[in-house]
């Protein structure tokens, strides 16, 4: 593959706006991706599977299955207007979150006797094992997990101020580090 071709980039989530195309309003996710540096390439032979790592600021993340050459520049000019592409990022963290937000548990009645157990789990199993099974869905810690959206276009390709306008909303809080990928 070509440094022209690479079908893969790195940017900072910007804000949410919209853009008229086609006379219709169209809801984009601006991406500020200045040039990313191929920061490490390795190859079969010597680490056992192909991949190249890319740098944008400090992150580093790596692409399997791609070769390019070492210190080669990917830029926002490798996408054009109507690709269709995936968005990875990191959700936003939420917190220690209750059943009712974390699964959608229906909670309880607000009458028969319930005076302050409208939002709880309810009952959490019977009482012959005498311990909590694995997998119980229950209150806890929600976000900050891996999150991938697929089948999103770009709408609009800056190369000169290197912004990239995908259409819908993409992962992460404002600021966060997303990776842009080609659907082949």
């Amino acid at each position: 593959m070509t440094k022209k071709n690479m079908p893969f980039i790195l940017g900072k989530k910007g804000k949410m706006t919209q853009v008229w195309k086609d006379g219709k309003i169209v809801p984009v996710t601006v991406v500020s991706a200045a040039p990313n540096q191929i920061s490490q390439v390795k190859t079969k032979d010597k680490d056992g599977y192909e991949a190249i790592q890319v740098k944008f600021g400090r992150t580093k993340v790596e692409f399997k299955g791609e070769s390019a050459e070492k210190d080669a520049e990917l830029t926002v000019s490798n996408f054009k207007e109507g690709d269709k592409v995936r968005v990875s990022g990191t959700m936003k963290g939420r917190g220690f979150q209750g059943v009712v937000k974390r699964h959608g548990f229906h909670g309880g009645p607000k009458t028969h006797g319930q005076k302050n157990r409208l939002r709880a789990p309810g009952s959490i199993g019977s009482t012959a094992p005498q311990r909590v099974w694995k997998g119980r869905r229950m209150a806890g810690h929600m976000g900050t997990t891996r999150v991938t959206v697929r089948n999103l276009r770009v709408m609009e390709v800056d190369a000169d101020k290197n912004i990239l306008m995908i259409k819908g909303a993409l992962p992460g809080n404002t600021g966060s580090i997303v990776e842009i990928q080609t659907i082949r």
